[in-house]
């Protein structure tokens, strides 16, 4: 039996994207112990895996900032005898700690996030555009190198069915033969959002139409107005916002026939639980590796424009100043992939 250590702190979407590859490898390799070292606020995510792993949650804007932090963490970490550590995160945080862990005899493999490849996607001049290896890939493939290669087996995080509904009634009401479907407007990065004047149309359709229920998610006081903004005009339409944590939003998620989201942590989460997802592109592209797990291009909205992609995640201004791979893209585009998904395809 090894103790493997998993190293992933950030940013949500890309901790929840390891949660397949550690199911994986997790049920693959019972005889291991599979240790997930993240940030405590994510520990939704793996509550639910298999029992051969184990999730150890820290706050480093706490008890472990700094190399001093660090040194401490590592000396609570160094108790558990770790034979094998996973950086699947490839930062100066796990940089250092795999370096302590180096000297301690354990064997540290670390990511490679391809860098070089992805720079050559989203340059401005000779974009070498191709479908990138996957952060799952790449997840996997750290595991492979330390002996582990991965065989995928992950449906969901509540398996083959869905969360327990019953405790959120309260915020969704009754699960009828209605369909649910969930929007989530927002991004971190101007790069990632669709309008909102647009998005808004998106909204008003949906929460016109009887056979549809329209739920909200977000976080924040300017997402918090805008939600509210729209629910006050949308009667009908439910603002999940501050009432609902990580862990029930999950259990909404697997509930719903489909959600809307950008290239965004809640394509992730509504991925991990198995639900159909339509995903907005502008600045990104899928050929990053970041689509959501399971998740098809046919249901992932773009505009074709040669400048895209410009940014891995997002975060460059539009050199263009319009951001036409946001503003490009008609509402009823994104309306029509939506109520063909709900509509036509079977149930």
């Amino acid at each position: 039996m090894a103790r493997i250590l998993l190293l992933r702190f950030s940013a949500l979407g890309d901790v929840a994207m390891t949660v397949p590859v550690i199911h994986s490898v997790a049920v693959q390799y019972p005889q291991h112990e599979f240790f997930v070292l993240s940030r405590e606020k994510f520990f939704p995510l793996f509550e639910r895996l298999p029992s051969n792993v184990r999730f150890l949650g820290v706050n480093f804007k706490q008890q472990y900032r700094g190399i001093r932090g660090l040194n401490r963490l590592y000396g609570e970490l160094k108790a558990f005898h770790f034979d094998r550590v996973a950086d699947l995160h490839g930062v100066l945080r796990t940089w250092y700690l795999g370096i302590l862990f180096r000297l301690s005899g354990a064997a540290v493999v670390t990511i490679d996030k391809g860098r070089v490849e992805k720079y050559n996607l989203v340059r401005r001049e000779g974009k070498v555009f191709c479908q990138l290896k996957s952060s799952f890939q790449r997840y996997a493939d750290v595991l492979d190198r330390l002996g582990l290669p991965v065989e995928w087996n992950f449906t969901s995080v509540f398996g083959s069915g869905r969360g327990p509904l019953e405790g959120l009634e309260r915020f969704t009401g009754p699960r009828n033969s209605g369909l649910w479907i969930g929007i989530a407007p927002f991004a971190r990065h101007p790069g990632k959002e669709y309008p909102l004047r647009l998005q808004e149309q998106v909204v008003a359709t949906f929460a016109r139409d009887p056979r549809v229920k329209v739920f909200l998610f977000g976080g924040g006081d300017r997402e918090k107005r805008i939600l509210d903004d729209w629910t006050q005009k949308y009667p009908g339409v439910v603002s999940v916002l501050g009432l609902l944590n990580m862990r029930e939003e999950l259990i909404l998620m697997s509930h719903l026939d489909l959600m809307l989201t950008m290239d965004s942590a809640n394509m992730h989460l509504a991925s991990l639980v198995r639900t159909p997802v339509v995903s907005v592109w502008g600045a990104t592209h899928p050929f990053a590796g970041f689509m959501g797990w399971n998740q098809t291009a046919e249901k992932s909205i773009q505009a074709d424009l040669e400048c895209r992609p410009c940014s891995i995640f997002g975060d460059k201004p539009c050199f263009r100043k319009d951001y036409a791979c946001m503003n490009r893209i008609a509402p009823e585009r994104i309306i029509r992939t939506i109520e063909k998904i709900l509509f036509t395809a079977p149930r």
